[in-house]
């Protein structure tokens, strides 16, 4: 076992360079503004190797818009992770091929935030305590003021967090969710950058407005644990962003009937927007299986597009 770690050290120490993976989130969910996401079958890669100078080569999503400097997210995130090395950034050449629409509400920037810092880890050999206060988290969350992109970019699956602020910082659980379930998404071709989404946003809510959020998460959170669909129309239901955001997303609403009258169990705006997030599953409720059933994921997936359009919106579907 010691040699085995010492080769691992002395593996690590002469890495050159690192390929990462992380995928797209949708988070929010609905009533769960800035605590909920769910991890995306998209995937952004990024490598990084040691290089005579630097270099950001963007491919696909984002190329002709993101930053190409160190202010990129990728760039500020793995300075993080050399910072908690006690290490300085050698020069690297970044390589980010992107699948993931850019500042469509997908969580682009989480994907960049975490492939960051796990390729700054790598490439410094460096090692983050994991027990119980997930390090690697606090750095991420700290970039991104909230967990609910970066929790399931990071962990997978469906996160739901928290900030215990002096207590240990940012704290994140796991919400199990049911087998065969699918995202169907509708992807506009306008950006909606989350800080100009944001400034939408009232200062305060009501008693009443509060109170439906938190009866309509527990109600999502209940029904995806316990395999119960038909609640998820209820449990996505929200009050604090969604209207609110509705001015300039004309296609909200529209979507959120269409998708619902197509099969859809539950419909929501995807993080600020202005993707938006049906779930559904196969008739057979195995993902398998599904490819030799009749299922519904086009048909909600067609009825969004229709609904989008016909209310100025164009698009594509994921």
């Amino acid at each position: 076992m010691n040699q085995l770690r010492k080769f691992s050290r002395k593996f690590l120490k002469e890495m050159k360079s690192t390929t990462i993976r992380v995928p797209a989130t949708s988070a929010n969910m609905g009533p769960g503004f800035d605590t909920m996401g769910i991890a995306l079958d998209i995937w952004n890669e990024l490598t990084v190797e040691k290089s005579e100078n630097f270099e950001l080569i963007i491919e696909g999503e984002g190329s002709d818009e993101l930053p190409k400097n160190t202010t990129n997210l990728v760039c500020v995130a793995l300075s993080k992770a050399f910072k908690a090395a006690g290490k300085t950034v050698p020069s690297l050449k970044y390589t980010c091929k992107q699948i993931i629409p850019h500042s469509r509400g997908m969580g682009s920037s989480s994907a960049a935030i975490v492939s960051g810092i796990l390729a700054g880890l790598v490439m410094s050999n460096h090692e983050l305590p994991v027990k119980s206060t997930e390090h690697f988290l606090q750095i991420a969350a700290n970039i991104e003021k909230h967990p609910d992109n970066v929790a399931p970019a990071l962990y997978g699956g469906c996160q739901i967090g928290i900030n215990t602020e002096s207590e240990r910082g940012w704290l994140t659980s796991r919400i199990n969710l049911p087998h065969g379930l699918q995202c169907v998404l509708f992807v506009p071709n306008f950006h909606a950058p989350t800080k100009e989404a944001r400034a939408i946003l009232p200062n305060s809510y009501t008693k009443e407005e509060v109170i439906k959020n938190l009866g309509a998460i527990a109600t999502l959170v209940h029904g995806l644990n316990s395999k119960r669909f038909d609640k998820l129309k209820w449990g996505v239901r929200d009050a604090m962003h969604q209207p609110q955001r509705s001015g300039n997303f004309p296609h909200l609403f529209p979507c959120l009937k269409a998708a619902g009258e197509h099969g859809a169990f539950g419909t929501y705006l995807s993080g600020a927007g202005p993707t938006i997030c049906a779930l559904t599953h196969g008739t057979s409720g195995n993902w398998i299986a599904q490819k030799s059933a009749e299922t519904n994921e086009k048909q909600i997936a067609m009825a969004m597009k229709r609904a989008a359009k016909d209310a100025g919106i164009d698009g594509k579907y994921f």
